[in-house]
């Protein structure tokens, strides 16, 4: 096994991005989301219920319980987390000394405070994935940093710590039980559009964020949407085994299938970091070998020259092609492969019953734990070999502590999320030890591991369900009131906002799914937009004069639900399609009775509104400083502003730093220098120029 340190560096470097992308995307909707003014406001989550300080931290993890401490609300504590965890991940992405096991602790804490706060706007998929991936980085990240000394890539392997591999390992495990989940759940929804293999036909137009490439993408060929679903399949639940291949060539055919598929979704939907985080987690598969990208000649000079070593060399290669093979044929027998070259199509099929791959996935769901447990197993021997190789008892102790930590953590963490691993398959869950599932209950609360599957059932069959909100001051006219992000007026393009995430406009597209009072939160936007929030505004259109009530709230506030279709080819200026199906949420008014009802049954009223504060303390007005100068701009923009500071500091850092060392035949003419001058000193009469210059060659 390749070593794994400059894998390592990439992971630690792309979690302080994704870190870095998730505060800043979050900050600038926090007064719209939880101000004293938003739509949930963050005060009502936070009650001290009369326990200790630390019993009620243990419960409810947020470091938010000292905001009051600090004379700020919960809002404004959020805001100050986001600030400084936005800060902190760019020092780490920035700087290598940062990229400390403290640092990854301090944004996990932090983003695990948020999400106790966050409400619905928070319950996402890559919000726990973050969470996970955040705390494995602490795991991972160095004690201490090495010295700052130029090294050959041997020497720096040489010097690493047993542990530092071990860690690593877990992020493989998350990637694997990520990737196998999703596409096991897709089957066992007995959704008719993944089983029937047409579910791409729909996704384009009915995801929530699509971007212009979606378009495109919906009128392809029936038969390629049908054939990238079956792609789809294999690379989520047939290669995510060899994850854990012993040959690395396989591990690499599964890194570049992973990333395939992650960077298509990335140019179809806007799925804010969510796909940059599984980016990330696939540099678990990666080695020091193949990112050094060795020459040709270097390779070559590898080769086995034994007869033993190019016996083993060959049989990898055997077993390599068949798994291939057997790959090829279980996606032709699976999915009743057939060309047409009259059509020039491949057409497919499911061929087996949701019976048959519910007993495949309850004959192979515990043998996918023991693969796990087997590659773990060889990652502890691994270390406990590396462990001996290290020189001075002193030094051997400190690894020996070391490793002992890392190493029970590791095993802990593994049995940990070996429980909601198995959710996936119920009789598996119930024959799991039962010390795993008491281990889980006791960290749940710490979302250090969790259950995944995206796109369980496909939406929008007949349709993309849409809710479009309405104002009117009189009753009788009615305008319409666009969002930035969601689809709203069918002239106007799907816009392209990755890495950012607008929160309300999610929920909204979770929010037609159903009737309204599914979605509490609702009734609250309409409130606040009666009342004219400016915080909320902003949530929908950042610059006022593009709002239309901008200037006067609406009188009356309603919603009703559309149908949306992308355009056919030749609709010139045209994106959608719409049509009218119901109304969503009746018309009402500041005191309507049916509003106050909806407000009492969900609990949203302001029963105890924020308390004004005598003075102002220099953190809040600083932070009221810092608002008023980010505030003019989209959220898309700030983050792209940030990766393209990353960017040009980077290529300072490149152009302005020290220069890389000279090849090693270059380094190796100051030695016989050395040694020719002393030569030269024992000799009587001083040699020549020119004999000082041969003496080496002739040592050579």
């Amino acid at each position: 096994m390749a070593g794994s340190r400059l894998p390592r560096h990439l992971f630690l470097q792309g979690v302080a991005a994704i870190f870095m992308f998730a505060f800043a995307s979050l900050y600038t909707q926090i007064p719209g989301l939880y101000g004293p003014e938003g739509i949930l406001p963050a005060r009502r989550t936070l009650r001290p219920q009369g326990k200790g300080r630390w019993q009620q931290l243990w419960e409810t993890p947020t470091l938010l319980w000292e905001a009051p401490r600090l004379g700020l609300d919960t809002a404004q504590g959020l805001e100050l987390l986001s600030l400084l965890g936005t800060l902190l991940a760019l020092g780490a992405l920035l700087l290598s000394q940062l990229r400390h096991l403290l640092t990854y602790l301090l944004l996990w804490a932090a983003y695990l405070s948020v999400c106790q706060v966050g409400q619905v706007f928070l319950y996402f998929q890559w919000d726990s994935l973050l969470l996970e991936t955040g705390f494995l980085a602490v795991l991972v990240a160095p004690l201490r940093q090495p010295p700052h000394r130029k090294q050959a890539p041997q020497s720096k392997l040489a010097g690493a710590s047993p542990h530092e591999g071990l860690s690593f390992w877990l992020v493989r495990w998350l990637l694997f039980r990520l990737m196998f989940a999703s596409g096991v759940v897709k089957l066992t929804s007995r959704c008719p559009a993944w089983w029937g293999l047409t579910a791409l036909t729909y996704h384009y137009e009915t995801q929530c964020l699509p971007t212009p490439a979606a378009w495109f993408a919906h009128h392809l060929p029936v038969w390629l949407h049908k054939l990238s679903v079956v792609a789809t399949f294999l690379i989520e639940i047939a290669v995510p085994p060899l994850f854990f291949a012993p040959i690395r060539r396989l591990r690499l055919a599964a890194f570049y299938s992973q990333v395939l598929l992650q960077v298509l979704i990335i140019l179809t939907g806007n799925y804010n970091f969510f796909n940059l985080l599984t980016l990330v987690l696939t540099t678990a598969l990666l080695d020091d070998v193949h990112l050094l990208a060795e020459s040709g000649s270097s390779r070559r000079k590898k080769m086995p020259t034994s007869w033993p070593r190019a016996l083993l060399a060959m049989l990898a290669l055997l077993l390599e092609l068949a798994i291939y093979g057997l790959l090829a044929y279980g996606v032709v027998h699976c999915f009743g492969l057939e060309v047409d070259w009259e059509q020039y199509a491949i057409h497919s099929r499911t061929t087996f019953t949701f019976h048959q791959f519910s007993q495949w996935l309850k004959t192979v769901s515990l043998p996918t734990m023991w693969l796990g447990a087997a590659s773990l197993a060889w990652e502890l021997l691994t270390a406990l070999w590396r462990w001996t190789q290290v020189r001075g008892w002193l030094q051997k102790f400190c690894a020996a502590a070391q490793l002992s930590i890392f190493g029970a953590a590791t095993v802990a963490l593994f049995m940990i999320s070996l429980v909601p691993y198995s959710y996936m398959e119920p009789s598996t869950h119930g024959r799991l030890w039962t010390g795993a599932h008491r281990l889980f209950g006791t960290v749940e609360h710490l979302q250090l591991a969790n259950s995944y599957g995206l796109f369980r059932r496909m939406t929008g069959l007949g349709g993309r369900p849409e809710v479009v909100l309405e104002g009117s001051y009189d009753g009788h006219h009615w305008t319409e009131i666009e969002f930035m992000y969601k689809p709203g007026n069918v002239s106007r393009a799907p816009p392209v906002v990755t890495p950012h995430q607008p929160r309300l406009d999610w929920q909204m597209w979770f929010a037609a799914l159903g009737p309204h009072t599914q979605s509490p939160w609702f009734t609250s936007l309409v409130l606040r937009l009666l009342q004219g929030k400016e915080p909320v505004i902003r949530l929908i259109q950042n610059h006022a004069p593009t709002y239309p009530f901008h200037k006067q709230p609406p009188t009356y506030v309603r919603a009703q639900l559309y149908k949306y279709w992308f355009s056919q080819p030749g609709e010139q200026g045209q994106w959608w399609r719409r049509q009218w199906v119901e109304e969503f949420f009746p018309a009402v008014s500041l005191g309507d009775p049916t509003l106050e009802t909806l407000l009492r049954q969900f609990g949203l009223q302001d029963k105890s509104p924020p308390r004004a504060r005598s003075s102002s303390s220099p953190l809040t007005e600083a932070l009221y400083w810092v608002r008023k100068q980010l505030s003019p701009l989209e959220a898309p923009t700030l983050l792209w502003g940030l990766l393209a500071t990353v960017g040009a500091i980077r290529v300072m850092q490149a152009l302005l730093g020290p220069r890389p060392s000279p090849p090693a035949r270059e380094k190796q003419r100051p030695a016989p220098r050395e040694d020719s001058g002393a030569t030269s000193k024992q000799a009587a009469p001083a040699p020549s120029n020119s004999s000082r210059s041969q003496t080496p060659r002739r040592k050579k």
